[in-house]
């Protein structure tokens, strides 16, 4: 559908005239390239990938690029279709051209080729040139340009667009240049900068791995493990601290009533450390039938602290929970301090539970002669295997017969490997999805004393050292020097310069990122710092590489973030394999500060189609909770370097009404038998003025969603003559006789958009003057045409989520009818902050915002008075946004109790309060929450009277909402809540 606006043109003024006037102007202002760094991204805003058949077409791109096959398929349909209408001559001149920019869409850089790279703005129709290719272009087939943009959108429209620019070589390759001659095609092929390490893993200059985040839970209170069922459903099981285990759906729903709620019997505290909790929960590998599950916890037995592993059995009721009355203790341990309390369970490829318990707490292991680590007559500070199977009518456990110390004088026959200090999450290696290789292979973080951190393969048998030894050194000298030690070495340790307490992680062996299978990924909780391992399988040695995360360019894709909270407390996979890791603002088992991340790496993806999954469907009782993400997406992040515009280009289009246009019906294009080249039909070497008139108007809003304009350089192919007649005169050549004569025959059969009623039609459509009549058609070919103009349908509208822009230079204020009395702004800033000065986040004047009506919103805002007018006092509740310029629509909310105003928390706040704030206010939603005090800290003056706040979104005002207790907060004015209404 065309775009309509309702400009009114005073009728002495021939649109002809006025379109050739204005299209360099609406050229230079929408049509502009944006500067600067680029990555790899297709159409579809995600990552390039390899396809997992070769590309038949576009067969440049058939190891790394933005197509699969059927892709290419369709593309070389759309590439035979618009060359029916050539003879052979210009079949061989410019079918290279129109293979080529067709085929810009499978290169890796597709998205900056078309301008692209932001969901928020729209895209180009053609990729983006070079300017030397492009001369080149317009000099042998510029008139192929109406059968590529007809073939787009509507062919009236792009006929009068091509018709004006097409013998003008100037602005023919002002509209088709990209001006960033690194990215512009042909360029971009042949840059070896650019495509050097095309499809690997980004490296910032320091050699960090550069991957990207997505955000997966929040709210959690201190998540210290989460697990799958691996039974089809992918549900998650998210363990917290406190003692509650929730189920997540594979939607990220969560279920309102908890798995497991053990909070009044786990030993814990609020303490910031506290390393006693509910620490771990693994669920039996056959599940659907044996129906049972192990904790790891702390508890305390008449005043003593214990380590406790117990099995429960699902509920008969409900799969989405364990029976609580079925609670059976497998193990208990006494723990001579409060810390290293290992806290790991899982079931080994073998069908065992393994436990890791820790060394007993206190420095140095100094329990006994040798500490608790190296005796194996103690339980403290070893690895233990367990057969849990066939458990009903008997013991709770059995020994597995080929545990390493069964006929050992003394030794417990649990024990599966010793000499461990403190592990801290461990995982099985799924093996290599192809090969096999490493599958079943146990990695083991285990947290080192004073100077290292070490990274453990765990073997049957194996002494790990501790406390003779802190990662590869001495610790224990006398011990250290035992001959028989015999300790298994760690395959990688780090100091404590880069962290004090290791996070073991999982090797990457999901679907959706190729690129790291095999690389084993972990980290630390007190430094917050990411790492990777990965092995040389020829050498046996471990490469290590620090992640970081992708600058905001390289992870400028839909729903990724480039932050995350510091204390990293576990990792995790789901059932496809793909990687998490849980973290949290604030190490305190009450505090609701959790989160749950996902690895993304983009730099590469899986080929579409490949890692589709079809969740088991799952009977849910109870209510569901939807996730909404906290975090900002970088996609959506403002521009902190764009300087403040000094023109209004935008703010006078938005000035005026637009319209809704009506929804088009599919076009029938009737096309013509291919052209003969006979001299008499060809069309005059200049076409008079009247065969350029327009056939319909076309408005500034039209344009805008056709093409974009940039810049460049590029490879000039050599010239190949095709008429046969007057070969120097380009305008007569055969192939333009053929291409215009297909073109207005198909616009003579189509019909003109039709123009509000509001318009008058200065003149009717009519075929250009001087045209060769087309022969007699072919039966009719049916068209659908997209939607948007200009616009192909497999890009024709953008996600949801991404469609709100956040202008970072406006406010978008809400307009009233005149009729509506003016208020008091909601927002209170200095007396000094208002000013005539251009600031950001303020609009500049204009003359076509002259008949705009800016009112303010209908909140009881004012500055900060107890009172309203009339000497009535400001009810309980009121609600304002603080803003350094004033902005009425945005800004630190604060709110109005008990006599003053004060701030609200960010934590647990989401669109719905948002939504509620903005209500308050006159304004009908929330377009955004901003966190961290991006729009402003309050002073330390100001009290923070709300944290903890949960809105349903119907609420009159926050204190209607959850809460907590006025006054009563976690948090400081770091964390101050904004929101951006609309």
């Amino acid at each position: 559908m065309t775009p309509q606006a309702s400009v009114l043109v005073p009728p002495n003024i021939s649109w002809p005239a006025l379109f050739s006037k204005l299209l360099p102007l609406v050229l230079l202002l929408l049509l502009q390239a944006r500067w600067g760094c680029c990555h790899p991204q297709c159409l579809d805003y995600k990552p390039p990938f390899g396809p997992q058949q070769p590309l038949v077409f576009c067969k440049e791109y058939t190891k790394f690029g933005c197509c699969d096959l059927s892709k290419d398929e369709e593309i070389s349909s759309r590439f035979y279709t618009i060359m029916d209408n050539f003879d052979h001559s210009g079949f061989t001149t410019c079918g290279k051209y129109i293979r080529s920019i067709l085929c810009q869409e499978c290169s890796p850089y597709a998205a900056h080729l078309y301008d692209a790279e932001d969901a928020n703005t729209p895209m180009r129709v053609l990729p983006g040139l070079c300017r030397d290719y492009c001369s080149d272009y317009w000099w042998e087939c510029r008139y192929t340009l109406s059968l590529l943009l007809e073939d787009l959108g509507n062919p009236p429209q792009f006929a009068n667009l091509t018709s004006a620019i097409e013998e003008d070589h100037k602005r023919f390759c002002d509209v088709l240049e990209l001006k960033d001659k690194q990215y512009c095609y042909p360029n971009v092929l042949t840059n070896a900068e650019l495509n050097a390490n095309l499809g690997l893993v980004r490296e910032d200059p320091k050699g960090c791995l550069e991957l990207c985040l997505q955000e997966v839970a929040n709210g959690l209170r201190n998540p210290v493990a989460m697990i799958h069922a691996d039974d089809g459903s992918h549900r998650f099981f998210v363990a917290e601290q406190l003692g509650y285990v929730w189920v997540y759906l594979a939607n990220g729903s969560r279920i309102d009533r908890p798995f497991l709620n053990l909070t009044q019997a786990v030993l814990t505290s609020p303490w910031a450390g506290d390393e006693r909790g509910f620490l771990c929960i693994a669920l039996h590998p056959r599940i659907t039938t044996v129906r049972k599950a192990y904790v790891y916890y702390s508890v305390s037995v008449k005043k003593e602290e214990r380590i406790r592993i117990s099995e429960f059995t699902l509920s008969a009721h409900d799969d989405n929970q364990l029976d609580h009355s079925s609670e059976r203790t497998i193990l208990e341990v006494v723990e001579p301090a409060s810390n290293h309390n290992g806290g790991q369970l899982l079931f080994g490829h073998d069908g065992y539970l393994y436990i890791f318990i820790g060394d007993g707490g206190r420095a140095g292991d100094p329990f006994g002669k040798f500490g608790n680590a190296q005796n194996k007559s103690a339980l403290l500070g070893k690895v233990l295997r367990i057969d849990v199977d066939n458990n009903d009518d008997g013991a709770p456990y059995s020994i597995p017969s080929d545990n390493p110390f069964i006929g050992e004088s003394g030794a417990w026959p649990e024990i599966y490997a010793f000499g461990v200090r403190n592990m801290w999450r461990c995982s099985i290696d799924r093996g290599d999805p192809a090969t096999g290789a490493g599958r079943g292979r146990m990695f083991c973080g285990d947290v080192g004393q004073n100077k290292y951190e070490e990274i453990d393969l765990i073997v049957k048998g194996g002494n790990y050292g501790w406390r003779a030894k802190e990662g590869f050194s001495c610790y224990d000298r006398k011990l250290c020097q035992n001959s028989s030690l015999d300790d298994v070495l760690p395959i990688f340790a780090y100091p404590h310069k880069l962290g004090k307490s290791v996070t073991g992680g999982y090797v990457y062996r999901g679907c959706q990122m190729p690129n790291l299978n095999g690389l084993y990924i972990f980290g630390d909780f007190m430094s917050g710092r990411l790492m990777s391992l990965k092995e040389d399988v020829a050498t046996g040695e471990w490469q290590y590489n620090e992640i970081c995360m992708g600058r905001d360019q390289t992870c400028r894709f839909p729903k990724l973030i480039n932050s995350y909270y510091r204390y990293i407390i576990s990792f995790a996979e789901d059932e496809a394999g793909e990687l998490y890791f849980l973290a949290t603002r604030v190490a305190s088992a009450t505090a609701r500060a959790g989160v749950i991340y996902k690895i993304v790496d983009p730099s590469r993806r899986a080929p579409p189609g490949k890692c589709s999954i079809k969740p088991l469907p799952v009977k849910i009782k109870g209510k569901l909770i939807h996730f909404y993400p906290k975090e900002e997406f970088v996609i959506n992040k403002k521009p902190t370097t764009t300087p403040i515009p000094t023109t209004t280009p935008k703010t006078t289009t938005k000035a005026t009404t637009i319209k809704k246009p009506p929804v088009r019906k599919p076009i029938i294009i009737i096309k013509p038998p291919m052209p003969t080249r006979q001299t008499s039909k060809r069309p005059p070497a200049s076409p008079t003025k009247a065969a350029r008139r327009p056939t319909i108007k076309t408005t500034g809003s039209a344009i805008k969603a056709t093409i974009k304009t940039t810049a460049a350089t590029a490879v000039k192919p050599t010239a190949v003559q095709m008429g046969a007649a007057n070969p120097a005169t380009t305008a007569s050549t055969g192939y333009r006789a053929t291409v215009l004569t297909a073109a207005f025959s198909r616009i003579a059969q189509t019909s003109v958009s039709p123009t509000p009623a509001t318009k008058k039609n200065t003149g009717s459509p009519s075929l250009p003057l001087n045209l060769p009549q087309p022969p007699p058609p072919t039966p009719p070919t049916s068209l659908k045409r997209p939607q948007t103009a200009g616009i192909s349908p497999a890009r024709r509208k953008h996600p949801a989520a991404l469609t709100t822009t956040w202008a970072p230079y406006s406010s978008q204020k809400p307009t009233v009818t005149p009729t509506q009395k003016q208020k008091t702004p909601a927002s209170t800033t200095a007396p000094g902050a208002r000013d005539d000065k251009p600031s950001p986040g303020k609009k500049l004047a204009s003359a076509a915002e002259g008949n705009q009506v800016h009112k303010r919103p209908r909140g009881r805002g004012g500055h900060g008075s107890k009172k309203r007018r009339g000497g009535k006092r400001r009810p309980a509740g009121t609600v304002r946004l603080v803003s350094a310029d004033g902005s009425s629509d945005r800004g630190r909310v604060e709110i109005f109790i008990r006599g003053e105003w004060g701030t609200v928390c960010d934590d647990l706040f989401t669109g719905k309060a948002g939504s509620v704030v903005c209500r308050q206010l006159g304004f009908t939603t929330a377009l955004a929450v901003m966190k961290r005090a991006v729009l402003g800290a309050a002073d330390r003056r100001v009290r923070i009277l709300l944290d903890d706040v949960e809105c349903d979104g119907g609420e009159r005002s926050l204190l209607d909402c959850k809460r907590s207790r006025v006054g009563k907060h976690n948090c400081s004015h770091e964390e101050d809540v904004g929101v951006i209404c609309a």
